[in-house]
């Protein structure tokens, strides 16, 4: 197992290089002068130049990222000239709120869609598989910002039962609960997507796994019908569930920039749409490869726990 391990992580080092190098280029690529943009109605060529000197962008595009990569390599994300302060520590200081946001919402995609996989898989045909079903489609087919500003309409606006925005209350919050309710919108918004797909697969594997002979002999057997759907089945089937919560992972990862926009959560979503709209190069750079990074050792834990219960994969 640490030789798989010690392989996966090794295997990672080529698409982490490869995600600087496709995020430098983008940053790159857009249109417009970052010192410009910086300085806004002080931009005079003297002062421009300077900005130029000083964040090194009037060198070559390729001397630019080597200089970045390395600084990087040693922990030194650069400093971000909206916030004046290190890029790392605004990430790290963000990462928290994002790690509660995408986390809930994780967890609910992978429990809710699970179960709701393999109800639908035992019930096959029946009332509960189609009710299940039309759900998936309809959470699949709804955009999560939409549903996010739909539900900010119906239990903040009209309802009043959930606060509009935030991580906490401006005045008298800060406790669990207080999170907590700021929480169920955004954590919810996001994972209905999620749900509905591991939802679906879930499905499928479970109605492959239900098919096999052995399944048919436990039941012949008397086996109980929940240790056979969840002690054996279910065992089974989660070997190609789990590459489907990895990629869904990611697709939390990524929908947290948009959710974090709506809801104004205070997170590295949030952070990258700012620093790209205040042409914050480091800042969105720093941000975007530490989430790729995050986002690689998570799928690597994935495929490590995957191995774990089937072994072939190893080989």
């Amino acid at each position: 197992m640490g030789r798989y391990i010690l392989r996966r992580l090794i295997s990672a080092i080529p698409v982490l290089l490869g995600i600087t190098v496709i995020v430098f280029a983008i940053m790159s690529l857009i249109p417009g002068d970052p010192a410009t943009a910086i300085l806004g109605a002080y931009a005079t060529p003297e002062n421009v130049a300077r900005i130029n000197r000083d964040l090194g962008l009037d060198q070559p595009a390729i001397q630019r990222y080597f200089i970045w990569l390395g600084n990087m390599l040693t922990g030194e994300f650069g400093r971000s000239y909206s916030l004046n302060r290190p890029v790392l520590d605004e990430i790290l200081d963000r990462f928290g709120a994002t790690l509660i946001l995408a986390g809930t919402a994780f967890v609910l995609c992978a429990v809710l869609g699970v179960l709701a996989g393999v109800i639908s898989a035992s019930r096959q045909y029946g009332w509960a598989d189609k009710a299940i079903t039309f759900a998936v489609i309809i959470g699949i087919s709804i955009p999560s910002f939409f549903l996010g500003m739909l539900m900010i309409l119906i239990f903040a606006v009209r309802l009043k039962w959930l606060p509009v925005s935030g991580m906490y209350a401006i005045y008298g919050g800060g406790g669990l609960g207080d999170l907590l309710t700021h929480l169920i919108m955004p954590a919810f918004a996001l994972a209905v997507v999620a749900t509905g797909v591991v939802a679906w697969l879930s499905r499928g594997a479970m109605l492959e796994v239900l098919r096999q002979d052995y399944i048919r002999t436990a039941r012949a057997k008397g086996v109980p019908e929940r240790r056979v759907l969840m002690g054996h089945a279910l065992r089974a089937a989660m070997v190609s569930i789990i590459p489907v919560l990895g990629l869904q992972a990611g697709f939390v990862l990524s929908g947290a920039v948009y959710i974090e926009t709506v809801f104004q959560w205070p997170g590295i979503g949030r952070m990258l749409v700012d620093a790209i709209l205040k042409r914050d190069l480091l800042l969105v750079q720093g941000g975007v490869v530490f989430v790729a990074a995050i986002y690689v050792l998570f799928n690597i834990a994935v495929d490590v726990a995957q191995s774990m219960l089937d072994p072939r994969i190893k080989t």
